[in-house]
């Protein structure tokens, strides 16, 4: 039995259980979960509370949960809403340690029911008694020596290493069907719904120690405090190694806020999630079936030592099918040796063959699998192996798939197979999943759980997992800035000149400037440069200044200065009315480089969202860009960078040559401290930042950030 790992035990292996409305009438949730806790032959006692009725499934019924004479260690809660607090008054008295609430009416319906749930929590709360729920299907623990189908489902599913855990309670259901459909057990099965107390990292710490479970599996509609569930799911991942996966829903952008900047613009709310559960190391799926199609991977096979795939085929076209996947999801085509290929030789027909893909050739039977499998899987170049079969004339599915476990014993490397079809394969399908070998009907599907499985892999083997600490930035410099600058408003728009201060504190890189009031201002400014500039408009008015014509560049000579100024102020009435400019900012031109963008959006519930891209006034189309939450390790700031389609130009482009990415990190890692720092800022760009040479740095070309009282 697992060992007992937090006081959440109670819920998952209670020595009694009470159920607070059990019911005599077939069809209702009070009557299944009492049959399935019974016919699961629970370990422990099992109490029915009903004051209508004497006994229910032939068990002595109680009138309440005080009633009962006996030690109650769970109790499971399905009666109306409204009565529900009244159990909780009882269970209290009754010492009970934890209570699964299944009735629904509370936060989910909002206006009263909200109110009972906040009631509810805080009972529970402070008698220190741990709650799932409410509006949940309940909890299954599969272990034999526990057996509790704390549940209303139809049935108690297969025991397995896998532990699945959900937001909501109808899906539960489907998925027990669809696991069992494909032959799938589960260590623990959990619907916590409402989450008024226990929650998806409370959860994922118990799991976290349970030797019964190999793999967590979540289905999530919202994370409750993001921070908290990055530092517990990296320590999960870390320290044992077990694979989480997720499928989040809701990844529409209605959730997006209405902001100016670029960032904020471009990071709806499943842009959060998504760099919360990249920094968390979560697999994020799509689907109910790719959910499973990675745990039946992870579940059965052990991870990777590298990214070689081997395919023994019996038909060229699949073979073909799976090469592409292969490549497309970034893993490589094992090269075998020639003492490998040697080896096939001798035992396939002279028109198969022998480079990878293996093609056995279609009149294979499983005698040829047998030999070309052990032979190709042994060779130190591959490290997974993908075998396909297609039912054809004289194929032997069942006999193929019957030999398939002796030829890779031994062998610590992961095999899946693609016994491609429906009927004809079944049966050699039906010996594969005894044999815990995983099968899936498209190989395709198999090469994307074999790339998450290598991504995994990655993720477990980054290096420098630290936060940096800069010594040179100004934090108590900064936060006298923004005091200043924001004064008695409750929010304030900065310009480009007004974020110098900020930016200077914490030392990013910065061009000479100054701020013209006039024309005069901006001819004497341009002549002490002595270098071309860029002169541009600064209003809080003028949000895009390019496109306002607020913009000029190559500005050289006191002379062309005078006739910038009031061009610039020309342009900008006539596309702004009424814009208020604060001054023409008249800064030095950046020497040549690649612009990309970087900024911040600060999210209600996770702090700090950092961006970056390619930089320009296009970002909001390409929206080529990639996320993270502040702070940042450096590891995953070089990540963000590499992660964008358009990397390649960074890295060196027809010609030019590579840009200087440890300066992009660099300045990444001081704006998210920036941000981290100062929680007045909730939105900035620097758009754009003009990345030169290896080694030569980059510079801030343009900025914007906008100021709001924190309450």
């Amino acid at each position: 039995m697992s060992k007992p790992a937090s006081k959440l035990d109670s819920l998952f292996c209670p020595k009694s259980i009470a159920v607070v409305g059990a019911s005599t009438r077939p069809g209702t949730a009070g009557n299944d979960i009492l049959r399935n806790l019974l016919f699961a032959q629970l370990n422990g006692s099992v109490y029915p509370v009903n004051p209508k009725a004497d006994s229910v499934f032939g068990v002595h019924c109680y009138p309440t949960l005080s009633d009962i004479p006996y030690e109650v260690e769970q109790a499971i809660i399905i009666i109306p809403a409204k009565a529900v607090l009244g159990a909780i008054d009882q269970a209290i008295a009754k010492g009970v340690k934890s209570v699964v609430v299944i009735s629904a009416g509370f936060k989910e319906i909002g206006g009263e029911g909200a109110k009972i749930e906040a009631q509810l929590r805080d009972k529970v709360r402070a008698a220190g008694i741990s709650l799932i729920g409410p509006n949940c299907l309940g909890v299954i623990n599969t272990d034999p020596e526990v057996r509790m189908n704390g549940a209303f489902g139809k049935k108690m599913p297969a025991e397995g290493n896998l532990a699945f855990v959900s937001q909501s309670g109808a899906l539960c259901a489907s998925v027990l069907d669809y696991a069992e459909q494909r032959g799938i057990g589960f260590s623990k099965f959990i619907s916590f719904g409402n989450k008024a107390d226990v929650n998806e990292v409370d959860l994922l710490e118990y799991l976290a120690t349970d030797d019964k479970t190999a793999v967590i599996t979540m289905y999530l509609e919202d994370i409750t405090d993001g921070p908290r569930f990055i530092q517990k799911v990296r320590e999960i991942s870390w320290n044992t190694r077990k694979p989480i996966l997720c499928l989040k829903s809701g990844r529409s952008p209605e959730g997006a806020k209405a902001v100016s900047s670029h960032t904020g613009s471009l990071a709806g709310s499943d842009k959060v999630y998504d760099a919360l559960f990249q920094q968390a190391g979560v697999q994020r799926v799509d689907t109910i079936s790719e959910l499973f199609d990675f745990a039946a991977f992870y579940t059965t096979q052990p991870l990777p030592r590298g990214k070689r795939v081997a395919i023994i085929t019996n038909a060229g076209g699949p073979g073909i099918m799976t090469t592409d996947a292969i490549v497309n999801n970034g893993l490589k085509l094992a090269q075998l040796t020639d003492a490998t290929k040697d080896k096939l030789r001798q035992a396939l027909p002279p028109t198969a063959s022998v480079r990878n893909p293996v093609d056995v050739i279609g009149d294979a039977r499983a005698d040829r699998y047998q030999a070309a499998v052990r032979t190709v899987l042994e060779d130190d170049n591959v490290d997974c192996g993908v075998i396909i079969l297609t039912p054809q004339s004289m194929t032997e599915p069942v006999a193929t798939a019957a030999i398939i476990p002796d030829a890779i014993k031994g062998i610590n490397k992961p095999v899946i197979c693609s016994f491609m079809g429906a009927r004809d394969v079944a049966g050699g399908v039906e010996i594969l999943r005894k044999a815990n070998i995983p099968d899936y009907t498209i190989p395709e599907d198999g090469v994307k759980s074999l790339a998450a499985a290598a991504s995994l892999v990655d993720s477990l083997e980054l290096d420098d997992r630290q936060t940096p600490e800069f010594k040179d930035v100004d934090v108590a410099g900064a936060k006298r800035i923004i005091a200043d600058l924001l004064g008695n408003e409750e929010k304030r728009y900065l310009t480009q000149s007004d974020c110098r201060p900020l930016f200077a504190a914490y030392r990013l890189p910065l061009l000479r400037s100054g701020t013209a009031r006039n024309a005069d201002e901006a001819a004497k400014l341009v002549e002490s440069f002595g270098v071309p500039v860029v002169m541009k408009v600064m209003s809080a008015d003028v949000v895009h200044k390019y496109d306002a014509g607020g913009v000029l560049l190559n500005i050289a000579g006191p002379d062309a200065a005078r006739q910038g100024y009031q061009k610039i102020l020309t342009n900008v009435e006539k596309a702004v009315p009424g814009a208020k400019v604060e001054g023409i900012l008249i800064e030095e031109m950046a020497r040549k480089g690649v612009e990309v963008i970087l900024g911040s959006n600060r999210d209600d519930r996770f702090g700090p969202l950092m961006m970056f891209g390619l930089g320009g006034t296009l970002v909001e189309v390409l929206k080529d860009v990639s996320f993270r939450l502040a702070p940042m390790w450096r590891v995953s700031a070089e990540r963000m960078i590499r992660q964008i389609r358009s990397f390649k130009v960074l890295d060196g482009f027809r010609g030019n040559p590579p840009a200087d990415i440890d300066a992009i990190v660099d300045t990444l890692l001081r704006l998210s401290a920036m941000m981290c720092n100062h929680p007045e800022i909730s939105e900035c760009d620097i758009n754009p930042l003009i990345v030169h040479a290896k080694g030569e740095g980059c510079s801030v070309a343009d900025s914007r950030i906008m100021l709001r009282r924190v309450k």
